[in-house]
Parts: structure tokens; C-alpha cells; sequence
């Protein structure tokens, strides 16, 4: 039996948290630690509940920051480094701050007994990566996951990536940005799901439920929305900061699913919010390189990358019903052979014996 450590700034669309319980459901022992509480209530193992801060002018950085690495993308990631001494400080003052809490983790719930940690979103409980660092010179394996904003807006902490022993993905885009990535199917157990309800009305409903509307290209979406409900009998959706059960709720009564178009700095492809509606047999619209799409095994998402495309699909499944259970029966076929817990476990398993781990 493995004893694997998670490690995550937050839990992530509740990703970390299903990497957790997999290891539990195939037999391993795991436990995962989060530094900050989700806003969307997403379930936790421990949470230190470490203040995040969400002041306006924090925000406002932000966005700063966001715009500011828009124009320079590239297919080489970076490593993190703080802009000026007033970033440099502020990490320092939070690490040592967070410290007491972080050691009393580490003694109460004997993280220390790990043999495996997996850094969700490679970041360490500290920035300079001083416990990662302290767990490899124990002899501990360290393996950093990757999700989205991490390796494209903030870049990689060095102190973390020059003692990693496997690097993971599920971002098709990241396999450009970082060489020695290895490609993991999110895992999903699909038993938390609502039954998908029959249709009660005429209207053909749609929904989208964007965590940032820039990333996902909602105003877009909106648009294409616009000129399809002049033409069609439809209703749509637009579910924003929706508590997480009855945002699963609603979806479970639509038709039609957007997850993403034409958003920037978000990647491209899917997420959790694709696979829910997919193992609810939900046809999903989603943007997808041509590569991504040939390269991605049997490829259930309905692809749309513009305004064109986007209205040309949503047309051909507003008008078809058949063609929309077709498409959700292949989506939740395609759910089980390649995001349930056993497969990924599998291809999990096979990494660590190929990187040394186990």
C-alpha cells in the first residue's frame, strides 16, 4: 500500500480532492492538504484555511498581471520570480506567518509519513520550496501536477521543478510549455451526479456556468445566444456562483452544454465542468485545436473555436434531438473508459514505476 500526499494552494474544481479519494478507492492510503478554502464549496480532506487575499487592489494586480503575460505566451514556460522587493516581501511575511499553522500540520496529521507528495499546481507550502526540499533529502518522492494558470500565468517555482521526480498534466496545451510533462486523464467518479431528467418543455435548454467569463469566452457565447434565440425555441442558462449541488442539479435538466469558446489565458479543451455534463449524457460544446481534438482518443466533445462554429453546432443540436442522446451516450462511454478511478490509477501506477517512484 502506497501513502500518497496531496498538497494544494486550493482544491481546484475539486480535482485535487478526486485524486485523493482515488488513491483511497484503489487501495492506497492519502490524504490531501489545502492551504485555502474554495469559495465553491467543493469537499476538503484538511484545509489550514490560510487567508487569501481578495482585496480590491489585490484583484486589480491581478488582472494587471494577467494582461501583462497575455502578449508575451510563448511555447516556453518560465519560472516564477517576484516582480519588485514589495512581491519579495510579501512572500516572506506570509511564509513566516504561515508557518506555525503549516508545522502544526505537518505534526498532528504526521505528513511526515508519506512516501509520495504530490504538489497539485506545483506550488509547496512555501514559496522557496523549503519542506518539498526537506521531504526529498528524507528520501520522499515529490511529483508536481499541473492544472491551467499555474504553468501559464504564474510559471514554475524552480526550487520545486529541480527536485521533482515526475511532472503531470492534464492540459494538452501544457505538453508544449514544459518538455518533460506526462499527460494524465483527470480521474472522476460519476456517482456524485444527479439522474439526468427528461425534458418538460419545448425549449431546448442551454447552460454555461463560467468560473471567469474572460477565460471562457462567455461574452462571446452571449452573443451567438443572441442571434440563436431569434431563431430558435430555446432557453438559456447563465449559472454564476451557483452553490455546487444545485448548480449540478440544474445541469442535469438541459439539453445542451457550453463549456468554453474563444476564451483567452484559459487553455484550450475541458475540465470538471466538461465532465459533469458529458457523464450526465449532456452533449458539450467546447473550443479544441485540431490537433488536440485528432490527438484526444475518440473524442466525444462537440468542437467549436468562433462565433460561426458556435452557432453552426448549437443549430445542428437544437434541430436534432436524436443526434443530441447519440452524442450523450457517447460521452458518458467515453467518461468511464478513460476518467474513471481504476483507469487512471492504472496509467498512474505505470508513471511512478517508469520515474523510479515505486
Amino acid at each position: 500500500m502506497l501513502k500518497i500526499l496531496h498538497i494544494a494552494p486550493i482544491n481546484f474544481a475539486g480535482v485535487p480532492y478526486d485524486f485523493f479519494q482515488m488513491h483511497n478507492a484503489c487501495g492506497d492510503y492519502s490524504r490531501i492538504i489545502t492551504l485555502h478554502q474554495n469559495e465553491r464549496v467543493f469537499p476538503e480532506d484538511v484545509c489550514l484555511k490560510l487567508p487569501l487575499p481578495n482585496y480590491s487592489l489585490v484583484k486589480i494586480l491581478r488582472r494587471k498581471k494577467v494582461t501583462e503575460i497575455e502578449g508575451k505566451l510563448s511555447n516556453n514556460v518560465r519560472y516564477f520570480n517576484p516582480k519588485n522587493p514589495i512581491e519579495k516581501t510579501y512572500y516572506n511575511l506570509y511564509d513566516f506567518f504561515a508557518k506555525p499553522r503549516i508545522e502544526k500540520a505537518i505534526s498532528d496529521y504526521n505528513l511526515d509519513d508519506f512516501d509520495i507528495i504530490h504538489y497539485d499546481g506545483g506550488l509547496d507550502f512555501y514559496r522557496n520550496a523549503k519542506q518539498a526540499i526537506k521531504w526529498k533529502k528524507q528520501g520522499k518522492k515529490i511529483v508536481c501536477c499541473y492544472y491551467g494558470s499555474d504553468l501559464r500565468i504564474r510559471g514554475l517555482i524552480k526550487e520545486l521543478d529541480e527536485i521533482s521526480d515526475l511532472n503531470i498534466t492534464s492540459e494538452y496545451d501544457h505538453l508544449t510549455l514544459k518538455k518533460d510533462l506526462e499527460y494524465l486523464f483527470y480521474p472522476y467518479d460519476t456517482s456524485e451526479l444527479p439522474q439526468k431528467k427528461e425534458r418538460t418543455s419545448d425549449a431546448v435548454k442551454i447552460i454555461h456556468s463560467p468560473t471567469n467569463r474572460k477565460y471562457k469566452g462567455t461574452e462571446l457565447i452571449i452573443s451567438v445566444i443572441e442571434k440563436i434565440k431569434k431563431e430558435r425555441k430555446i432557453e438559456f442558462l447563465l449559472m454564476e456562483n451557483v452553490e455546487r449541488n444545485r448548480l449540478l442539479e440544474i445541469k442535469s435538466q438541459c439539453d445542451i452544454s457550453i463549456d468554453q469558446v474563444g476564451g483567452t489565458m484559459g487553455g484550450t479543451g475541458y475540465g470538471k465542468a466538461g465532465l459533469e455534463t458529458l457523464a450526465m449524457g449532456i452533449p458539450t460544446i467546447t473550443n479544441m485545436t485540431k490537433e488536440y481534438s485528432n490527438w484526444l482518443k475518440e473524442n466525444p466533445f462537440v468542437v467549436a473555436n468562433d462565433f460561426n462554429e458556435l452557432y453552426n453546432n448549437l443549430i445542428e443540436l437544437v434541430d436534432d434531438e436524436k443526434a443530441r442522446i447519440d452524442i450523450g451516450k457517447r460521452g458518458i462511454d467515453w467518461i468511464n473508459k478513460y476518467h474513471s478511478f481504476g483507469e487512471v490509477d492504472k496509467r498512474l501506477k505505470h508513471l511512478y514505476q517508469k520515474y523510479g517512484i515505486i
